[in-house]
């Protein structure tokens, strides 16, 4: 039998070689290194994600208090029937503080997107460490297996060192799983994450009441639309809706009655119109529609469709101005124009 020494030394022997020792606690504190990197990540995430929440929050609240003073300025032109200059201009500031907060809610919608790819790679780093530790276990077992096989007939201390390298190979095969699992929940995570913001991006643009566009975004739709007709065969006309007699509902009915008669119309119009075809609340009870690839009897055809099946359910009706896309016309001119045409068309449709 080959003699080996207390150590675990002999001649022909086959022991732990410092070598082989340095190389693997090299790996070990390398892997640790990794591993608080990652951990280090995941809480400038979560930090990060904390934050943006915040700045999410305030903007909502900021767009809020501009949406009110909005809507307040629009109920004492209704009450007066006057266009003050004074409060055109509050009006227009108002319009700047939305905007301004619905572009700062989607810089915040940008960072949590962000913090959505940092868990994703955290959930690689920590793939990348649990492979690192099974190839670690497997070289440790590896290891084991030789002594294994030269200490089969040894009571010698070397069988401690042996089941120490077992133990450790063990360890590591444990904490590889872990490292997995950790980077799976960290995928899952992210998953969630991303689509919470997806819909949260989507619902931002949306109004609270009604579920149309909010007037920023609608602008840019309204734009785009513009654009995509432009591109076929320049086809497109847009709505100025406005719902007939608003006050008299409110003063007689109350402001929730108001509120459903809004929600109706919505409802009613995105139903007979397509849905791509953008829906903005432009303010109080005016609505812009953007209808691309029909002509102006089509757009009749369909609002009147709107009129009736909205009189047929809250019993109330809507004045619409058409206005239809000139070449070179700027999306404002064309909303100019459909507005006169609206206050042409009113006068015919309020009670006297």
């Amino acid at each position: 039998m080959t003699g080996i020494d207390g150590n675990g030394n002999g001649p022909g022997s086959l022991s732990l070689q410092p070598a082989q020792t340095l190389r693997t606690l090299a790996t070990d504190q390398v892997m640790a290194s990794t591993e608080q990197t990652a951990q280090d990540a995941d809480q400038t995430a979560q930090d990060s994600d904390q934050t943006a929440s915040e700045h999410d929050d305030a903007a909502a609240d900021s767009d809020q208090l501009a949406a009110d003073r909005d809507q307040g300025a629009a109920d004492r032109d209704q009450e007066d029937g006057t266009q003050n200059q004074t409060r055109a201009a509050s009006y227009e500031r108002s319009r700047e503080d939305r905007e301004a907060s619905t572009h700062a809610r989607l810089l915040s919608h940008a960072d949590r997107v962000a913090t959505a790819e940092t868990r994703d790679l955290t959930a690689a780093t920590r793939d990348a460490i649990a492979k690192a530790r099974d190839d670690s276990a497997r070289r440790r077992d590896a290891r084991a297996e030789a002594i294994d096989q030269s200490l089969a007939t040894s009571s010698s201390p070397v069988d401690a060192k042996l089941q120490l390298l077992r133990a450790q190979a063990a360890a590591d095969r444990a904490r590889a799983a872990a490292d997995r699992d950790r980077a799976a929940a960290d995928r899952v995570l992210a998953a969630q994450e991303r689509k919470q913001l997806e819909d949260r991006l989507r619902t931002a643009h949306l109004d609270d009441l009604t579920g149309a566009y909010r007037r920023g975004m609608g602008r840019l739709a309204i734009s785009n639309e513009i654009d995509r007709a432009r591109r076929t065969d320049g086809r497109f006309v847009l709505a100025f809706v406005d719902v007939d007699d608003m006050k008299g509902i409110n003063d007689r009915d109350g402001h929730a009655a108001g509120d459903l008669v809004l929600q109706a119309l919505v409802r009613i119009i995105q139903s007979r119109l397509r849905p791509f075809d953008p829906v903005i609340r432009y303010g109080g009870d005016e609505f812009l529609c953007g209808l691309g690839g029909v002509d102006l009897a089509d757009a009749e055809v369909r609002f009147r469709d709107i009129d009736g099946a909205l009189n047929r359910e809250v019993g109330s009706g809507i004045s619409v101005g058409l206005a239809t896309l000139r070449p070179g016309e700027t999306p404002d001119q064309l909303t100019a124009r459909a507005d006169e045409a609206l206050l042409q068309a009113k006068p015919r449709r309020v009670p006297g």
